[in-house]
């Protein structure tokens, strides 16, 4: 049976935009209440806030930088006080440069690191002992890519931290199932997102889609439901769920291909 997550307590890093808004808005959808952390100001991430409570939910908003360890372990006291024991976690903040190794600079390695392995390391264990402290049995999910074990030139730092991601995440699986706290991996594909506007043009992204195995790009949608399925299947730990069209099957670097710069964002 599967599990209902009406009034249940989801909280999303990097929430304010791009798959990070998608999955909060599935969540809501499907009647969960949200806490959002994210380092973007409250007053920029306005649009995703007020789609949320379109959908009834209820949502707490934390302007925290998942790298400040103390910041973290207070937003998730605030969280728990104004919306009750967090069940849901979907870690997704994650930052990159996307240059090639010669010019990644030790800075732009240590930043990704910084927000894509300590800031999930911070977030999933601030959360998790709140899940054990309320006794809940809950369900994290660890957002990564298919480019965590595929290579290709550029965006070393970026993989890094996937790679980093998926260990960690499945590390967590088996030593939380003993609890009753599922832990599962998305690997999302080419998404659609604001965030691959820094590197990309519409045009370009929508030629790309057209290259893509099933036709387009991956949207946030597409992520979200995919969240929301782990969320709701009890009986699923330990695993990965690639949403990526068949990208990772037919990988490629060919012209259209997401050549030295696609991810996910």
């Amino acid at each position: 049976m599967k599990t209902n997550l009406k009034g249940q307590v989801a909280v999303v890093t990097g929430g304010g935009s791009g798959i990070g808004r998608g999955v909060a808005e599935e969540l809501a959808k499907r009647g969960c209440q949200v806490g959002l952390i994210d380092i973007m100001p409250q007053e920029d991430a306005r649009s995703a806030l007020e789609a949320i409570v379109r959908h009834g939910a209820q949502v707490v908003y934390e302007h925290v930088d998942v790298r400040n360890r103390a910041a973290v372990n207070t937003a998730a006291e605030r969280i728990r006080t104004r919306l009750g024991p967090v069940s849901i976690v979907v870690s997704n903040a994650i930052t990159s440069q996307r240059h090639d190794f010669l010019h990644t600079s030790f800075d732009e390695l240590q930043q990704a690191v910084e927000v894509g392995i300590y800031g999930a390391f911070h977030v999933l264990q601030a959360f998790t002992r709140q899940m054990i402290e309320a006794q809940v049995s809950g369900s994290i999910i660890q957002m990564t890519s298919p480019w965590a074990y595929l290579p290709y030139a550029g965006g070393m730092d970026y993989r890094v931290v996937k790679s980093a991601q998926e260990n960690m995440a499945l590390s967590l699986a088996t030593e939380l199932m003993r609890v009753g706290i599922r832990v599962n991996v998305v690997e999302p594909g080419w998404v659609n997102t604001s965030g691959e506007q820094r590197w990309y043009t519409q045009d370009e992204m929508a030629q790309a889609g057209r290259h893509m195995p099933l036709g387009r790009l991956c949207t946030v949608e597409d992520i979200g439901r995919a969240v929301a399925y782990l969320c709701e299947e009890p009986y699923i730990t330990g695993t990965h769920l690639k949403i990526d069209g068949g990208l990772s099957l037919a990988y490629f670097e060919a012209s259209g291909g997401p050549g030295t710069k696609g991810g996910s964002a």
